[in-house]
């Protein structure tokens, strides 16, 4: 559950990006398949969204972001900028709280920074 807490952080970030710049919106792309189709179980996740994207006012997504399904042996959070070969992989930290790229922490500041660069180069 620490791994998913740590995603629904990571969301709260994204969308934070999108409140303080001009020009980007926070864009939900999909849901988690037992969310879907959960029927009459109660859900127990933080969030039920398996992947968003910052996207720029034509809807176009510069950065996209996607979580391991609950099913998945290992969890990792994938950042997928857009119209590039290069992605991130993070897994939950080993202390168990919030997410890290080997042993670096991944924090609101690394994404907000990352965004700024790829929105910098999407603008360009």
């Amino acid at each position: 559950m620490a791994f998913y807490q740590a995603w629904a952080d990571m969301l709260e970030w994204m969308r934070e990006y999108a409140v303080e710049h001009e020009g980007v919106r926070f864009v939900k792309q999909a849901d988690f398949t037992d969310y879907i189709y959960r029927m009459a179980r109660p859900y127990d996740l933080p969030t039920t969204i398996l992947s968003a994207s910052l996207s720029n006012d034509h809807d176009e997504p510069i950065l996209l972001a996607s979580a391991s399904q609950r099913a998945s042996v290992f969890k990792e959070v994938v950042l997928h900028p857009f119209e590039s070969h290069v992605y991130r992989k993070l897994a939950l930290a080993k202390d168990g709280s919030g997410l890290s790229e080997g042993p670096r922490r991944f924090t609101k500041e690394a994404l907000f920074r990352l965004a700024d660069e790829l929105f910098a180069v999407a603008v360009a």
